[in-house]
Formats: C-alpha cells, sequence, structure tokens
C-alpha cells in the first residue's frame, strides 16, 4: 500500500492484489458471495482506494443477508446489539487511525449492508482520507437501502453541492421529497441545486475559451437570477444579517460559517465567500469537499479580477497600456489556473471531475498535448462525458488531428437525444471542423439541425441561408 491513499481504479492494481480481485468476480459468478468477501477485503486491506472492491462486496453482502433467512431488518440497529462493535467505537476509532478503522467497518457492514449509522461513519472517514467517492458512496448505500433516512440524504446532497455537482445533489433532494413532501429545506435544496445545473451548464457551454466567459451575459443572467429567485436581495441581507450575529457568538460552528459561506455565493460576492468556505474548511477536520469548494470559489475570484480590467479595457479601447494589462493579466490566470488544478490532481488523483478542470485549464492555457491525458481520464465521469468530450475535440481541433476531434463529438452526439443547448454546441463546432476539412456537404448538414429549431443561434442563419444564392 502506497503512503498516500488514493481512490484507484482496477487497472492501477498491483498484480498480486489484482489476481485476488479476478477471483472475487469469480466467486461472484459463481454465487459464492461469502468468499468473495473476504477476497475484496484482502484487496481493500492493501488498497483501501479501490472503490469498485468497496463496491462489489457491498452486493455480495446485500445477497448473502437477503438470502440468509435471518430475521433482521436491513438496516436496524440488530447488528450492533447482537456482538457488534457499535458506531460510536467506530468513529472514536476512525479519529484515531482512519485506515485500520475501514477494515473494522466492512466487517460491520458485511452484518448489515444498510446500517446507517455505520455507514455515517464511512463517509466522515472516508472524507478524512479525502476518498470523495467512497465517502459519496457510503450515503448513496443508505440511499438506496433505507431512504427514510433524509437527514443523511441531505448530507450526501449537500456533499455533491460541496464538489460542484447540482444535477447530481438535485435527485438526491427529489429522493428526499419522495418521503417528506414537506420538508421545506428539500424544496429550496432542488430548487436551489436545480438552478445551479442550469447555471453551470449554460456557463460551461458559451465558454469555449477565457475570452468567451464574457458573451451571451443577458442569458447567463436570467439563470442565474432563476438561482437566486427563492429570496430577494432585502431578504438575502436580512438572512446574512442573521447569520453574522451567530457567527459572532461562535466563529468555530461550522454550519453558520458554510451557510454564511453559501449565502455570499448566491450574492455573488466572491471574495467574501472564498473567505468563509476556507474558514470553514479549516475548522472542519480537513473536509477534502470544503477545500476543493474554498478553491473553486477563489478561482471565480481570480477571474472577476481579470473581468474588471478587461472591462476597462472595453471602456477605453485605445488605451495600450491597458491592452498590455488586459494581456498580462490573462497569461497570468491561465497560469494560476492550471496550477491550482495540478495541486488538486494531485491530492485526489483519481477525481474525473478534478482531470476535467486540469485538461479544461490547460486547454485555455493553449497547451493542447498536456490537456489531452487529462481530458480522456476525465471521460469516465458519465455526469460530465458530454462537456469532456467537447473540450477534448477542440484539444484536438488545436492540434489540427481533425479526424479525432471528429470521433469524440460523435462520441458526444451519440449520448445526446433533445436538441438542447449542449446538443446545439456539439453540432456547431463538429460543422467549423468539417469546413475546416473542407467537407462543406457535411458541415451545412451540422448547421442545417441547428437551425430548423433555433435561427438565431450563433451565424447558422446566415451559413445555411448563403448556401442557397
Amino acid at each position: 500500500m502506497s503512503d498516500k491513499i488514493v481512490e484507484i481504479t482496477e487497472a492501477e492494481l498491483a498484480q498480486n492484489l489484482k489476481t485476488f480481485w479476478l477471483k472475487a468476480l469469480s466467486a461472484v459468478e459463481m454465487q459464492n458471495h461469502t468468499y468473495a468477501i473476504s477476497l475484496v477485503n484482502a484487496v481493500l486491506k492493501d488498497e483501501p482506494g479501490f472503490l469498485a472492491g468497496r463496491q462489489l462486496a457491498r452486493k455480495c453482502a446485500i445477497q448473502v443477508v437477503a438470502t440468509s433467512g435471518k430475521k433482521k431488518k436491513i438496516g436496524s440497529m440488530t447488528a450492533r446489539l447482537s456482538g457488534g462493535v457499535s458506531s460510536m467505537k467506530l468513529a472514536s476509532a476512525a479519529k484515531k487511525d482512519p485506515i485500520s478503522a475501514l477494515i473494522q467497518i466492512e466487517k460491520e457492514l458485511e452484518k448489515d449492508p444498510y446500517e446507517t449509522q455505520v455507514n455515517d461513519v464511512l463517509f466522515d472517514t472516508a472524507m478524512r482520507l479525502n476518498l470523495l467517492d467512497t465517502a459519496a458512496f457510503a450515503l448513496e448505500t443508505v440511499r438506496k437501502g433505507a431512504p427514510e433516512n433524509t437527514k443523511l440524504m441531505h448530507k450526501l446532497a449537500e456533499h455533491y453541492l460541496l464538489r460542484d455537482m447540482p444535477d447530481v445533489a438535485t435527485d438526491v433532494y427529489n429522493d428526499i421529497l419522495k418521503q417528506d413532501p414537506g420538508d421545506i429545506h428539500a424544496v429550496k435544496g432542488s430548487k436551489d441545486s436545480s438552478a445551479r445545473a442550469s447555471m453551470k451548464k449554460q456557463r460551461w457551454e458559451d465558454a469555449q475559451s477565457i475570452d468567451d466567459l464574457k458573451k451571451d451575459t443577458a442569458e447567463m443572467a436570467e439563470i442565474e437570477a432563476s438561482d437566486r429567485a427563492a429570496m430577494t436581495k432585502d431578504q438575502q441581507i436580512e438572512k446574512l444579517g442573521k447569520l453574522i450575529e451567530q457567527y459572532q457568538a461562535d466563529q468555530n460552528n461550522l454550519i453558520v460559517v458554510k451557510d454564511i459561506a453559501q449565502l455570499y455565493e448566491e450574492m455573488e460576492n466572491w471574495k467574501d465567500a472564498h473567505a468563509f468556505y476556507d474558514w470553514a474548511f479549516q475548522i472542519s477536520n480537513g473536509d477534502a469537499a470544503l477545500k476543493l469548494k474554498a478553491g473553486q470559489i477563489g478561482d471565480r475570484v481570480a477571474n472577476e479580477a481579470v473581468k474588471e480590467i478587461e472591462a476597462q479595457l472595453e471602456g477605453d479601447p485605445n488605451n495600450d497600456e491597458l491592452r498590455a494589462q488586459v494581456v498580462s493579466a490573462r497569461q497570468l490566470r491561465a497560469k494560476e489556473s492550471v496550477e491550482e488544478a495540478e495541486k488538486r490532481v494531485e491530492q485526489n488523483p483519481t477525481d474525473p471531475q478534478l482531470r476535467f478542470e486540469l485538461g479544461s485549464a490547460l486547454y485555455n492555457a493553449g497547451q493542447y498535448s498536456d490537456a489531452i491525458p487529462h481530458l480522456q481520464q476525465a471521460t469516465r465521469n458519465p455526469h460530465i462525458r458530454t462537456r469532456v468530450l467537447l473540450t477534448l475535440a477542440r484539444a484536438f481541433d488545436g492540434k489540427s488531428m481533425y479526424d479525432l476531434a471528429l470521433k469524440q463529438l460523435s462520441d458526444a452526439l451519440a449520448d445526446l437525444q433533445a436538441m438542447d443547448t449542449t446538443k446545439k454546441e456539439v453540432l456547431y463546432e463538429k460543422g467549423l471542423i468539417h469546413e475546416k476539412m473542407g467537407v462543406k456537404d457535411e458541415a451545412l448538414e451540422c448547421f442545417k439541425q441547428i437551425y430548423e429549431v433555433d435561427y438565431g443561434y450563433r451565424d447558422v442563419a446566415t451559413r445555411v441561408e448563403s448556401s442557397y444564392s
């Protein structure tokens, strides 16, 4: 086992551990689930970050419990009362030695895979080790087996929000509402996270490069306004005042600090949002998701600083000194973005979202060859796959490798059904590349597909109509 615990895939297993893993898969095929669990546990002892192994062990345990004929209720405290280790003891052990505690946690979950308190301990332990996907898996298990535990469902949704995965958080909030339609926090959470997902999707689609972040601001403003629709400006200020009073009474109250940070983020006060997210991380006992969120908001602060200089240049376009400052600021920001993204990947090298952020930063810095391997690794996350493929296509395009660029775009289109803004963006990009290759008929076909549903999209009307003259 390496000194630093990271989440790994099957391909990254050492050969001796891969032998155990393959035997475990064979055991599952032969319905020998108990033996499969023992083999997987041997792998997890040396590689605690092997999430696929932990997932397989849980599936096997569910099968064993379901067919054992025991009268205990899955997800109950029965195992704890019949000789098992209490969740309090596990939590205490995890604080002292989280790696060793993972072994004991697996033993307890083998008896009762849906046990809520033990899965909660697994979440907290994984977070201490910066195993973010493992942490999510722990609460996803509860979501599947004990969905009535809405407290842990809220914890899971917040975890996804802190990892900038609002679309997944929305699904969790909607599941909460199935259990408790009157949960006002879930109602607001579902609405806010859904709006955030739309905002994030639109911002990415409109941002082909750093320069393009300034485009289509009217539509972006409308989406961002919907994200804040739950509260008026006055209501936000009133709520902030109450939270600040609580914060002044206890500056180490993590819940209050996170609420303040989130409210500042909703108010687009990026500097204060960053300050409070950073403080939340410092008092959170090393919450990796909070560290990630603080870093992302810090990026936003830096990007806004560049935009301020760009706005000054727009107001004084003949100012050569300002123009030089803008060029310098963009170059510096591109370099900083790469460095910051590299640090996050070093801390969690198997997180596809972080790989995507690094690949995008490298692409925006013009380092296409360096961006490609990171983007390729990021394609395994289905929630961001389309965006990754589009950026990967642009990286190949930047290297004039048009056939490979088209392959990525074709793969992205295969995943898209409705003609939404994402599909239009992919089709438009595909049309541009066909043009560069001199294949005008195929380029025109891409533009026509957009033209048929959205006459005003970019310059497709001009492109299509000019082909008839």
